[in-house]
């Protein structure tokens, strides 16, 4: 299940790049198509979210702060593509991004035992 929940982000995280290359673009079209497949797997990473933490038999503090900052990631992907479809400013919430994602993959990969880097 962690391989899945990795590839729903790693897709997430392209689509997401893609959207906002094609509503920069002024294809409006094609973006919104794109927003909505990234909205379907926002619904796929939240429920293997859940089974992962559903299948530990302790779950730590580390993992509820992983969740809540992968939901304030997805909450920050769609306050970005907003921002960007009206041609507001996206500054503040491109730093929030990146410290996020930092956080998040520090958790996930190095400092959480059910990661893939531990077996």
């Amino acid at each position: 299940m962690i391989h899945g929940h990795v590839t729903a982000w790693i897709l997430a995280l392209i689509l997401f790049f893609v959207a906002i290359a094609l509503q920069s673009g002024g294809k409006e079209k094609g973006a919104k198509i794109v927003k909505m497949i990234l909205r379907v797997l926002y619904l796929l990473i939240i429920a293997t979210g859940i089974g992962l933490l559903f299948s530990l038999t302790k779950i730590s503090v580390l993992y509820i702060l992983k969740a809540v900052v992968g939901l304030w990631i997805i909450g920050l992907f769609e306050m970005i593509l907003g921002r960007v479809a009206n041609k507001r400013k996206t500054s503040v919430f491109w730093i929030q991004f990146v410290i996020a994602w930092v956080l998040v993959l520090y958790l996930g990969f190095i400092k959480l035992p059910l990661s893939i880097m531990n077996p």
